[in-house]
């Protein structure tokens, strides 16, 4: 409210300014006297350099005041490898601009009150100046060249880093490897789809668009048999990802600002962008819970404070229509073991318990066929139209193995949580989940069928050496009744 009266107050001294200037110019047209021309004139001159100290203060002070909002500064250093490069060609661009932007108007008001009219002063006319006209295309020219080259490099580095022979997987353990994604602009939503353990994004074509098919998957291609779609981006940190950019209708932009990502998503000729996440949600969080601007609470929950509600976040950076604004969807970077969690709860897949020993609890499990949540399972699978009936048994196999490896490492898991820290149960338990990880990784990004069921049968041998201590019953001898008390 007061910045509201402030302005107000603000804009109707310039109004009454400007009024007071007509009147005096207009009474001085009704008296013709050439001096109080002049003195008008050189009012006007003064209120410009007035004007001039004030806006380039204002300029100063407001650029100062929102640098904790501002990229680049402050907290919001980049999230991404290749992000200081482009925050650095930002900062320098912003430089120069900065040199430029203050010297043409300290030169635009000083010439106006050094060349004011005057009575009785001509002005001199300068036709030409081959000097000054090679002096201002020269720099200018200079300073381009130096800006844009920065920038194609920039550009290069970030979107030629991955070798010709590069390959996308389920998980990138080595050079040459990388997390595909794929983001679908549509008024006014992103379609996100993952490729699933085969690392693969399988073909689409706009005619088989529909109400089930958002996208136009093609069901005949093999890789779209384990694709699935998403509303939020989740990405391990320290590993490589392709964007797969597209759009169904208009042209949008696909924008994670932290990570300093932004390109445009045109019709009918998909675009990508690369980069490498390098500070975790959780990360970030702390970082910002250091600064006093997120120390507050937050807006929408009086209970939380900002930085503990921060998330990354994509974007439409392209204004698509009245819905824009809409277009938005979380992005969290988390942990490797993290991000190999989300990616099973994904793919689905479900064993039933049977059991078939009331009285120890044992059961048995039962995988449940079909029970993948890809979009080829939960759109068309064992329907009249499912192209690949019969294909999917390896698939379900793999799945089926995964499912029954977390099954010991969750018995290990709930092993160690329920004996005495330091117990030889806690030992031996703890011993067999690290044992145990390196095989339920395998079981899960695996694509085959012999290596998946290979890291099953290790890890039952692994989870059956594990021997529970049996637990010994404790007699509490109960006095007899019948022996008299001789105390008495």
């Amino acid at each position: 409210m007061g910045f509201t009266i402030g302005a107000l107050c603000v804009i109707l001294l310039a109004v009454f300014i400007v009024q007071i200037g007509k009147a005096r110019e207009l009474a001085s047209i009704v008296r013709n006297d050439p001096a109080e021309q002049d003195e008008i004139n050189k009012f006007h001159a003064g209120l410009g350099m007035i004007f001039m100290v004030t806006f380039l203060v204002a300029c100063v002070v407001s650029f100062i005041y929102y640098i904790p909002t501002t990229l680049g500064w402050g907290p919001n250093i980049a999230a991404s490898a290749h992000g200081p490069e482009v925050d650095y060609l930002f900062n320098l661009t912003l430089f120069f601009t900065a040199i430029v932007f203050v010297l043409t108007h300290i030169a635009l008001f000083w010439f106006t009150w050094k060349y004011k009219g005057k009575q009785g002063k001509i002005g001199l006319y300068w036709a030409h100046n081959e000097t000054l006209e090679m002096v201002w295309m020269i720099i200018p020219s200079v300073v381009m060249t130096f800006l844009v080259v920065g920038g194609l490099q920039a550009w290069n580095n970030i979107m030629l880093d991955l070798p010709e022979n590069a390959v996308s997987v389920t998980l990138p353990e080595e050079d040459g490897q990388y997390i595909e994604i794929e983001a679908t602009g549509s008024q006014f939503l992103w379609f996100l789809r993952y490729p699933g353990r085969d690392g693969k994004i399988g073909t689409k074509y706009f005619t088989q668009i529909n109400s089930s098919n958002k996208v136009g998957q093609t069901w005949t291609d093999e890789k779209n048999m384990d694709d699935f779609m998403t509303n939020e981006i989740v990405l391990p940190v320290g590993k490589p990802v392709r964007v797969r950019i597209t759009a169904r209708d208009v042209l949008h932009n696909f924008y994670i600002r932290d990570m300093r990502v932004k390109t445009d998503a045109v019709p009918g000729m998909p675009t990508y962008f690369n980069f490498t996440p390098t500070v975790t949600t959780d990360s970030m969080r702390r970082r910002l819970s250091q600064e006093p601007e997120w120390q507050v609470a937050d807006k929408n929950f009086d209970t939380k404070q900002r930085w503990e509600l921060f998330e990354y976040e994509l974007a439409c950076a392209e204004l698509c229509g009245n819905g824009h604004y809409s277009m938005r969807n979380l992005v969290k970077i988390v942990t490797e073991e993290e991000y190999l969690d989300w990616l099973d709860k994904q793919e689905g897949g479900e064993l039933a318990e049977v059991v078939i020993d009331s009285t120890t609890g044992q059961v048995e499990y039962t995988y449940v066929p079909g029970s993948v949540k890809s979009q080829y399972f939960s759109k068309i699978h064992n329907t009249d139209k499912d192209p690949l009936e019969g294909k999917t048994a390896d698939l379900e196999k793999l799945v089926e193995n995964k499912l029954r490896v977390n099954v010991y490492m969750t018995k290990m898991t709930d092993m160690r949580n329920n004996a005495e820290l330091g117990s030889a149960d806690y030992t031996n338990a703890e011993e067999a989940m690290n044992k145990l990880k390196p095989i339920q990784k395998t079981a899960r990004i695996t694509t085959d069928v012999k290596l998946s069921t290979e890291a099953l049968a290790k890890a039952k041998a692994i989870a059956d050496a594990v021997n529970v201590t049996p637990v010994v019953p404790v007699t509490v001898p109960v006095p007899d009744s019948t022996v008299q008390d001789t105390t008495k």
